[in-house]
């Protein structure tokens, strides 16, 4: 099971790693135009847009970053079945599609919002996830001659299309129910004060990774059932200053400062060989959520590599929303708990004591390091660089010059050559390749290139650790090898 998951946190990287540029462009436009959101300014509306285009649609990013992540051999078709699992069932579940099928009447206010929030990180993993299995089951599935058209990776994308048909239907009947349940949840907590805030960000960082995240949202944030905190900070609504910014408040010295500890620590808690490889993630990660308030850089770098930490984060921001909630430190955001809207809800009418909120901030910068770091130490946790998959894993000084054809020729030759080759991916750090005689593979011949060591997991497998430029030789490999 754990192996399973840091399977699926490994292939979230790639997804993962285009957020911080798109976050960067939505937050830079926010603060030209805080309160027009673009409309009163060309050039945010223009940076708002471009980022946007990215952050809006991570749940289909995730679908098709997952289904190739999880394909055996890491082929475009797996994140082609990915993409049309997604659009499937979103398509399927959306409101105007569930009310003209007709499944469930005519449906409540309650059903037609859980239905308009179904593109969410959940169906994006869920439809990934089905679409690696269905590759990796039927990608070298052969047809009967006059369907032969349809045979091998051609077959995957109809046969995921069916299944999510099953899917939706399953879904159309659970969502709802799920979706309510939270708001009924979200009503009952409003009335418990600031411990009512703290089990809010508790549950608000818990629901994430399956997007339901956005139900408990729309009761505090929003004039869901009354609360509109988000809406009354801006004076959208009623805002009366010591009580208005509590379910908002809490989140800046999480995601400003612990979070930024926290991926201080998982650098930190790096192999060695791996801190150059973890260090440009982590950065990119810290620095956004500190100005943007964009956390899933971070979040899912861990997330589901060591589910504890995740736990603990949620018990962390439960935690600061109940201290923030208790002594009325308020601040407020319209795009998220970063640095550019805590600078501008300074100047709100709501704001108190905002200043504490950078005290407890860095207090939360502390407490993560240390406890992240504890944790991953005395538990092993396997977050990014401390993967039993990156072992061995820095070859790059003996390929700075850049010549990855000769590489990619030494390493061929001493898999036993072309013919022997039988297929090969890459991931982060290495090659892994499937051989047909293991007695031909020559691993002084393979080392020869700069290759910083072999891993022979089997007879048939060999694992060639390249280090970070492993993309490189592994293509000049497929020109090869074609």
């Amino acid at each position: 099971m754990m192996k399973s998951l840091q399977r699926l946190g490994r292939s979230l990287m790639l997804p993962v790693a285009v957020m911080p540029a798109a976050a960067i462009l939505m937050g830079i436009g926010y603060a030209i135009d805080h309160q027009g959101w673009g409309g009163e300014n060309a050039f945010a509306a223009f940076l708002i847009t471009a980022g946007a285009a990215i952050i809006d649609n991570i749940p289909l990013l995730f679908a098709v970053g997952i289904a190739f992540g999880l394909s055996k051999d890491q082929n475009g078709a797996a994140g082609l079945a990915g993409l049309v699992a997604f659009l499937t069932v979103t398509s399927l579940l959306s409101p105007g599609a569930v009310a003209n099928i007709g499944f469930l009447g005519e449906l409540s206010d309650i059903q037609r919002a859980a239905f308009g929030r179904v593109n969410n990180a959940f169906i994006g993993i869920l439809s990934g996830v089905i679409a690696s299995y269905v590759y990796n089951r039927f990608h070298k599935t052969e047809l009967p001659s006059f369907l032969a058209f349809f045979s091998g990776r051609r077959s995957v994308p109809i046969i995921v299309s069916g299944i999510m048909c099953a899917v939706a239907i399953v879904l159309m009947f659970i969502w709802p129910l799920l979706f309510g349940g939270l708001v009924a949840f979200g009503e009952f907590i409003a009335g418990l004060g600031a411990f009512g805030a703290g089990l809010y960000g508790f549950f608000n960082r818990l629901l994430i990774p399956i997007g339901l995240h956005h139900a408990l949202n729309a009761v505090f944030w929003f004039d869901l059932v009354g609360i509109n905190d988000l809406g009354n900070w801006f004076g959208a609504g009623e805002g009366v200053v010591g009580t208005t910014g509590m379910y908002m408040a809490g989140f800046f010295p999480v995601m400003m400062f612990g979070l930024p500890g926290a991926c201080l620590a998982m650098w930190r808690m790096a192999k060695d060989k791996n801190k150059k490889i973890v260090l440009g993630l982590m950065m990119a990660a810290a620095f956004t959520s500190f100005f943007t308030g964009v956390t899933e850089p971070v979040e899912f770098a861990f997330m589901f590599v060591a589910p504890l930490l995740y736990v603990v984060h949620a018990v962390l921001t439960g935690i600061s929303m109940i201290i923030t909630a208790s002594f009325s430190w308020f601040a407020g955001f319209g795009f998220s708990a970063g640095a550019i809207d805590f600078i501008l809800s300074i100047f709100n009418p709501h704001s108190m004591n905002w200043w504490m909120l950078l005290l407890l901030g860095v207090a939360y910068f502390f407490v993560y390091f240390f406890v992240f770091t504890g944790l991953i130490k005395v538990f092993d946790l396997k977050t990014p660089g401390r993967e039993e998959d990156t072992e061995e894993a820095d070859a790059d000084a003996v390929l700075e010059t850049g010549d990855y054809g000769a590489v990619a020729k030494t390493v061929i030759e001493g898999l036993g050559g072309k013919s022997n080759v039988v297929s090969h991916e890459y991931c982060a750090t290495r090659i892994r390749a499937e051989v047909k005689d293991y007695l031909l593979v020559d691993e002084k011949v393979i080392k020869s290139a700069g290759i910083a060591g072999v891993v022979r997991p089997s007879k048939t497998s060999v694992q060639v650790i390249v280090g970070t430029k492993v993309q490189f030789v592994a293509d000049a490999m497929d020109e090869q090898l074609k």
